[in-house]
């Protein structure tokens, strides 16, 4: 998988990929460039096995402040509607790129996360993050609707219809703590300790069964649009199939052996 990327930082280590934003002196502001290049690494993660989890974590204190205001929100100003249609377009593929990655992906929440910095943070699978963490989906706070980039659709999965159209309609920030009891997070942590939280979270995530990770995912999203017996179809096929893997012989014959299994992501 590449780490050799021109818009965010990234570097890979033992199967888990750590990005963050890379401008800390703005708080790690989205540019047209940043959108599109993570769009298009998590799109080719899809067909890289290399790679088993990812970390998607803060730079400088602050995981993102969303759209830059100068590089991003000055130029939409002035475009056409079929340009308009372009961007929002290619934020949403962003969201559906990390949704359809393969990979279960933690983001590692400090500091500020708003706007579509929040949207990346809700797209991830799992979140932890530090009480100093502020997180707002201030769409409407720009003179916006809050149904950008899936926003209506994930977030009240996530905490509630109530509570998602709180935080959309007035687009207020919600603490760590509020955000931790919300269910958006999955903890709290130390700012000291939250890359080890989530370290911890994406090793043992990378060290289990890597196809059947995968197709967790996989039904964590189809299933949205499923009804209980599709679901409970799609489900078994799903398992059947991973019944066929050698991940799922290994970890019978390590059962047998009185030992612990060790997943090859097959």
């Amino acid at each position: 998988m590449r780490s050799d990327v021109n818009h965010f930082e990234c570097r890979i280590e033992d199967g888990i990929a750590f990005l963050a934003l890379d401008r800390p002196d703005r708080k790690n502001p989205l540019t047209f460039e940043s959108y599109a290049e993570l769009r298009d690494w998590f799109r080719d993660l899809h067909y890289d096995d290399t790679v088993r989890a990812v970390v998607f974590g803060p730079n400088g204190g602050n995981f993102s402040s969303g759209g830059d205001v100068h590089d991003i929100i000055g130029p939409l100003t002035k475009m056409t509607m079929k340009e308009l249609l372009a961007f929002t377009r290619m934020t949403g593929d962003l969201v559906k790129a990390m949704i359809g990655c393969g990979k279960p992906v933690i983001a590692a929440v400090d500091g500020v996360c708003a706007g579509a910095g929040a949207i990346i943070a809700m797209a991830a699978d799992l979140r932890v993050a530090t009480p100093e963490a502020k997180v707002a989906f201030l769409f409407n706070r720009v003179g916006l609707a809050g149904c950008d980039m899936g926003a209506c659709a994930i977030l009240p999965r996530i905490i509630g219809q109530g509570r998602a159209a709180e935080l959309l309609y007035l687009g207020r920030s919600m603490s760590g703590e509020e955000g931790e009891r919300w269910g958006f997070f999955n903890r709290l942590v130390p700012q000291a300790e939250l890359m080890a939280a989530a370290l911890d979270l994406a090793g043992r995530i990378a060290a289990g069964p890597g196809f059947a990770n995968m197709m967790t995912k996989t039904m964590l999203a189809q299933e949205w649009s499923m009804g209980l017996e599709q679901a409970i179809e799609a489900e078994a096929q799903a398992q059947a199939i991973c019944m066929q893997g050698q991940d799922f012989r290994r970890a019978y014959e390590a059962f047998v052996a009185k030992q612990k299994p060790v997943f090859e992501g097959d």
